[in-house]
Parts: structure tokens; sequence; C-alpha cells
């Protein structure tokens, strides 16, 4: 490192470090902290933290966060730090009330946990759900917080994004404005630990190994995690083995993983945990935020604005998506870039100080406008610039990408009387998600090049010529796949890929304050967008059903949208596999109960997918003239 470059970061380190504390002996030095119980309807009381401004010369709005993730640091003298070492500093210097909660069952708040806890749109007597515990924690914050404005919003991230969707469905007069960010919304078709009846088995068991262990009584104390004896994901799931292998790792009983287990299909029990079934009628205005690379929540963001649209159209609702990934936005982040990607602008900034602080400022504080503000705020990767539409999807052409053969991807359906292409999917040799090794699943494998995934027999390549114009896509992204296999299930992996000149380079090797980043892009297979189809619900999620080996047939499913332009001098690449591991388990490909099946129920499985002019397999691309 060159002395100019040592200085710099130095300063860069040592000016950053000066701001948060300088930021800290403000917060402390103009709020006070309050800890507090407040009563719910059926008697539990729930853990509450109130930051209070000092200054009481004007009454003042309340922010709140309800959390299963504690309202630590505990103790009326130690201030979060989350309050001056993220943007949410700005919330105080306008001189908020800033609440964060313990939920029902969770740290030091009373009573019993339940994960994604369902909405009762009928409620008897003394019973509660989210929205109830909610609206009863906000009716007792306006009528005993001193000096507050009788004005209330809430606003979370992630499972805190959950909580904030059923805040909103409290309908309590003084809730105001509501964002859930990253919202938990189905936990069987697109979030966290499924998607289309595939569970995400390395999320899933690496989160509730520590958060699902039970919490007999409050506590300040978390659970610890599992210790993994290698520091190599692949290695561990794939010796670990088939599902029921994982339980007895488990040191008492973990309700949640039970759970599963019990629960193979999209049974009632999903059905009722699915966040948008309750979203009717909602009156607080809305705003739903989230990031088009978001490993865990992409889903969530997108649906539940849809939800509100067409199940709440009265309802002043709002989207915001951005390059980012999961609360990529949230923090000190700038949103520069993600992994190798870069975004030409400090994203997150720009959300911070233009969208959400002013929609709180306006719906809290009848300060500022929102006018500026579109129903939907959208981040076009590939050409980095923020569009906004009335609404989303926006109007598109979807037009049909067609396989062809010679691995050739071309908007022209193929005028051959049969053809195809084949690969064998080996379960004891899964398509790994992300190049090398490593322990944790990685954010950045999102935008990952998929080079890796190119070189592999039991993956196809398919793609487009050299673009000679833009191709800007956002809405809705289908698959549509004809195929046929040797055993009775398998799944299916469709991934749409940025492939970048052979010549690209980017401006300079710094692309974020003090981080350098030097990898080869030329010819890099930026992933845009990847999703798996369990093929046993390709009919119905409800009512799996198997294959009839050697027999045609179709395989359709949606990704999550996307909104992304592919630039003139790119291609438009299309993968696709029948295993993405560890970020999903491996499928024995017969049709078994995944769930209790055993390590020798695994078998290979030939796969054709078909691309001919009877036969047409292709990805259905919304774009936008």
């Amino acid at each position: 490192m060159s002395l100019r470059v040592f200085v710099l970061v130095f300063v860069l380190i040592t000016c950053r470090s000066w701001a948060q504390n300088s930021d800290s002996i403000w917060v402390y030095n103009n709020y006070t902290k309050k800890e507090v119980t407040i009563k719910m309807r059926d008697g539990i009381s729930l853990f509450t933290t109130i930051y209070e401004p000092k200054d009481q010369k004007e009454k003042h709005p309340i922010l709140m966060v309800r959390s299963p993730y504690s309202c630590s640091p505990y103790g009326p003298d130690e201030m979060s730090p989350r309050l001056y070492k993220s943007y949410y500093i700005e919330y105080l210097k306008e001189g908020y009330i800033f609440v964060i909660q313990d939920v029902r069952g969770r740290w030091m708040s009373e009573g019993v946990y339940e994960d994604v806890r369902p909405f009762k749109k009928i409620k008897k007597g003394k019973e509660t759900d989210e929205s109830t515990d909610t609206y009863d924690a906000i009716d007792w914050l306006v009528k005993n917080v001193r000096n507050n404005n009788n004005n209330v919003g809430v606003f979370g991230i992630s499972y805190p994004g959950f909580y904030a969707t059923e805040a909103a469905l409290s309908n309590h007069p003084s809730l105001k404005a509501v964002s859930p960010q990253a919202p938990v919304t189905e936990w069987f078709l697109g979030d966290d630990f499924h998607h289309n009846g595939a569970l995400a088995i390395m999320d899933a068991f690496s989160f509730y190994y520590s958060f699902g262990m039970p919490r007999p009584k409050p506590t300040k104390i978390g659970s610890p995690g599992f210790k993994f004896p290698v520091q190599d994901n692949y290695a561990f799931y794939l010796k670990t083995g088939a599902f029921k292998n994982f339980e007895p790792m488990f040191k008492d009983s973990l309700r949640f993983w039970k759970q599963l287990s019990l629960h193979p299909n999209y049974d009632q029990f999903w059905k009722e945990r699915d966040a948008r079934s309750g979203c009717y009628n909602i009156k607080p205005a809305m705003m739903v935020v989230g990031g088009l690379f978001d490993a865990e929540d992409c889903y969530g963001a997108w649906n539940l604005y849809k939800a509100i649209k067409k199940q709440s159209p009265q309802t002043n609702h709002r989207l915001v998506m951005g390059p980012w990934s999961h609360g990529g936005w949230g923090g000190k982040a700038a949103g520069t870039n993600l992994g190798n990607i870069r975004f030409g602008s400090k994203t997150s900034e720009y959300y911070q100080n233009n969208i959400e602080v002013k929609f709180f400022n306006f719906y809290l504080k009848n300060k500022g406008s929102v006018s500026d503000l579109a129903n939907a705020n959208i981040f076009f990767s590939g050409e980095n610039k923020w569009y906004t539409f009335e609404s989303w999807p926006p109007q598109a052409e979807n037009k049909p990408l067609y396989l062809n053969e010679k691995w050739i991807l071309s908007f022209n359906k193929p005028t051959q009387d049969k053809s195809f292409s084949k690969y064998t999917s080996d379960p004891n040799k899964p398509v790994p998600y992300a190049d090398g090794v490593h322990l944790g699943r990685t954010r950045e494998y999102m935008t990952d090049d998929q080079r890796f995934a190119s070189r592999r027999t039991d993956v196809l390549v398919f793609k487009t010529e050299v673009l000679t114009e833009d191709v800007k896509v956002g809405g809705v992204l289908k698959a549509f796949l004809k195929t046929a296999i040797s055993t009775t299930d398998a799944d299916f992996v469709v991934k749409l890929i940025d492939v970048f000149p052979d010549d690209f380079k980017y401006d300079s090797l710094f692309c974020c304050e003090d981080k350098k980043i030097d990898t080869q892009m030329g010819g890099y297979q930026m992933l845009v967008r990847g999703e798996i189809m369990r093929g046993r619900y390709r009919k119905s999620y409800e009512f799996p059903e198997a294959f009839t080996p050697m027999k045609v047939e179709d395989v359709n499913f949606e990704l999550p949208d996307i909104a992304h332009t592919f630039k003139k001098g790119h291609r438009i690449m299309v993968q696709i596999q029948s295993s993405w591991f560890p970020l999903f388990d491996r499928n024995p490909q017969e049709f078994v109960n995944i769930y209790t099946c055993n390590d020798t129920d695994f078998r290979t499985s030939d796969i054709w997918i078909y691309h001919d002019n009877v036969n047409s397999s292709y990805i259905e691309l919304p774009i936008i003239k």
C-alpha cells in the first residue's frame, strides 16, 4: 500500500470513528432512556425501551420498532449503539421519541413465542395476535409517554418488518405511518426458509439452532449458536445428509424444526402464517422497502406491496426497491456496491436522506412534503438509475426468450421438430450455490460471477448473441420449462444472468470509500435473478404429485420480480440445473417424504429440457420500452 493510500485510509477510519463518538456523546447529552413493561389485554407484559428527548419545548412523534431480536442493551444507563451508529441518529436529531419492544415470548417479555404468529381476523374476548399487541402498546405509549404529539410510526427490517406489517393491521387511530422493510411475509413460497416448497436448509439450520431454542422465562441472555465441526458449509451439509439427520444435533426440543417435518406441503399451517392474509382496510400510510438482491426476503417486499395494492386499494401505499442485500439500506452502509457489482452512487444514503426520513417526517411531524415520492421508486441495476412509476409492476411487454439448440437463447421460437438438452443430476455431487469455500451463507451470491457453474456438466447454459440495444426488464419474471426426468421427482433452478463484455472494466479499482475491488470483470456472469422450483409442486403446492418417468411435462413458475437493464454489448444468459446447494436442501429425486426419508433414498436423475417447435422452453421477460 502506498503512503498516500495509507494516509487516506487512516483519515477515513479516524474521521468515521470520531463522528460515531461525537454522535454517541450527543445522544447521551440529549436523550434519556426508560425501561418499562406494558401490559397487554390478556395480562402478559412486554418489555419496552423508550428513548425520550430532554428538550420538552414541543410535542414529539413516536417511532417504534417491535423485534424478536432484543431491545438490548438492557439497563437504564445503556444507550443502544444502533441510535448513533446508523442513520437512526437523524430521527433523534428531529426530536423523535424512539421505542424498541421485545415481542411476546422473546428476551425480557413475558408470554410464549410463536413464529410468524397468525393474524386473527375475528378475535373473541381477550384473544391476541401481533396486531392487538401493537395496538395495546401504542395505546399505552400515547397515554403515558410525556409530551408526545399522538402520532406514531412503526418500522422494521426483516423479522421486525413482519411485526411492522402486523402493526398496520391494528388500525390504532394514533398510528399514522408504517414501513415494513424486507418483511418476512410468506415462509413456504418465497421468504427465508422455503422457495416454492424447497427448504433453505443452510439458513434454516444455522438460524433456528440459536433463535429457536426454548426460552422458559424472560432473559437478557441469548442462546449460543451451533459450533460447526468444519468451516465449509458444502462439506458439512452434504456429510450430514438427509433432513432427519439434523435433529439429533439439537440439545433440546426445537419446536419450529419439528413443524417443518409435520407440514411438508402448503397446508393450513403455512397459509395462516401468510402476512398478506390480513392486509385489508389498512388505515396508516404504508411504505414497503426491499432490496433487489435480498437473499432472505426478496419475495416479501415485492409481494406484500402487491397484496396491499390489491386488497386495500384505498390505502396510501408506496414501494421502494434499491440495489441492496438484506437490510443493505440500513446502518452506515453507503450502498455503492454488492460484492463485485457497483451501483454508481451511494444508494443507501440517498434512500435514507431523500425517502425514509422524509416519509416519517411528513406523516408524523407534518413537516416537508412527499409529493416527489412516487408510488413505486425502483432502482434498475445494469444502468444504475432510479425510476419512478405510478404502480408496480409497470406496463411491459411479456416477451418469451426461448431456449434453442446449440445453446442459443433467442426471442425466436425454435423451428426444429425434436430438440432437447440433457444433464444428469447427482444429489451426492450437487451444484454449489457459490464459488469457493465458506461457512456462512454469503450475501454476495445474489450478484456473484456464475462462470464456476457454467463449467459444470450438470448445468445447462444458453445465451443470446451480443445485444445490439439495451433490454430493460421490470416486473414479474416467469419460467416455462418442458421437461422429462428418469425418476419421480426433481428440482429445477433457473438463473437469469448478465454476461459482461470480455473487455469490460470499471473505471477505478476503488469502488466505495477505502474498499478496493480488483476482480477480473471481463466476461463476468452476473447473477441477476435465480429461483428454485420443487418439481412435485408443479401442479399444486397443497397436493404434490410424482412425475411419470420419461413423460414430457410442464414445470412453470415465477421468479421474484426483476428491475435490471441488460446493456448494449452484453449478453443475456440462462442457466438451468437441479440443485443449488446448500442454499436449498437436496431433492432425493424420488417421490418420498423429504423430511423423513433416509440417505439411501437419494437417486441420480437424468433430466431432459426440451426446446423444439412443439415442446418449447422459455423465460418470459417483462420488457419495458
